[in-house]
């Protein structure tokens, strides 16, 4: 059965979201879907308050009563990541949603203000970090009996990664004997690694990470270091109409986020298509080691925030 959001999002009433990314393209795209749906709050998150003000704005000329809360958030930055979860952790009560959407895509070598390669940095490394101070605010909310899910917007370039899935040793340079494609490659197999990960330690949430599918948002913008056959072939898709509407693309991460058919730890295509994750993504001794080496890194960051 297909997804219509207008008619297969229940009712979120008294719920508690947090979307990063929301001032744009996906993100802003599910803020203004779960809107509707009159939840409690909705945390849109951005680099910039100006341009979640902007969002904000934007969603409330067509859902006046939309409940937003703007939190600024940079993934780059982990002590942008432990202001933010502080600052959302002292004013909410609960998380029901915890949407990690936003994301980088073939961007030149580079590093976070951490020191990680800029697209682990930023896909993986921030939403971690975000995800791990949040904990108990979500364990808090499972344990009053509410369903608490965690949806990570990953991708169907996760195939894109090294051969042996990732490479430990480029995780904290630049990158820069990695193609683009295989660094956004394996920062979006880690995502789907870390959600089986954290889905098998907490099963009290329903975890799920997903592709989008191939969607007309500003990603693109971004990516730099795309080859340009790449560009071509992506410009072209734009033109023949080959891809998504960004109300199309959000389908399958709004799913993710309501559907009772989701399986927690699974990743999903467009909509709800299980069963087409890598043979990488299956590997659970890369997702151990990854997790491992995961928490190793945050965990000075934890303690500073106790």
């Amino acid at each position: 059965m297909p997804f219509v959001p207008k008619n297969d999002i229940p009712s979120l009433s008294g719920k508690v979201i947090l979307v990063t990314g929301g001032n744009a393209g996906l993100g802003k795209a599910a803020v203004a879907e779960f809107s509707r749906h009159k939840p409690a709050e909705i945390w849109l998150t951005a680099r910039s308050l100006d341009k979640a003000q902007a969002a904000a704005d934007e969603i409330k000329q067509h859902i006046p009563h939309a409940p937003i809360q703007l939190l600024k958030l940079d993934l780059t930055s982990f002590d942008s990541i432990k202001d933010a979860a502080k600052t959302f952790a002292s004013s909410a009560k609960r998380l029901d949603i915890l949407m990690l959407n936003a994301g980088v895509m073939a961007t030149p070598p580079g590093q976070t203000s951490e020191g990680y390669e800029l697209q682990f940095g930023t896909n993986h490394m921030g939403h971690a970090l975000l995800t791990k101070l949040l904990l108990p605010v979500l364990q808090r909310t499972a344990q009053g009996g509410a369903e608490v899910r965690v949806v990570s917007v990953s991708s169907h370039g996760h195939y894109y990664a090294p051969d042996e899935g990732l490479r430990f040793d480029t995780l904290k340079t630049p990158g820069d004997t990695l193609t683009a494609f295989q660094r956004y490659g394996q920062s979006k197999l880690a995502n789907i690694l870390w959600a089986r990960q954290l889905a098998a330690l907490y099963p009290s949430f329903i975890v799920a990470s997903i592709h989008p599918g191939v969607v007309k948002t500003n990603l693109l913008s971004g990516a730099t270091d795309a080859p340009m056959l790449f560009r071509a072939v992506f410009g072209a898709a734009h033109v023949l109409g080959l891809k998504s509407s960004v109300e199309t693309g959000v389908k399958n991460q709004l799913w993710a986020a309501v559907s009772k058919d989701v399986k927690s730890g699974e990743y999903y295509e467009p909509v709800g298509v299980g069963g087409l994750v890598s043979k990488n993504g299956k590997d659970d001794e890369l997702r151990k080691k990854l997790w491992d080496w995961t928490e190793n890194e945050l965990r000075e960051q934890v303690l500073q925030t106790q």
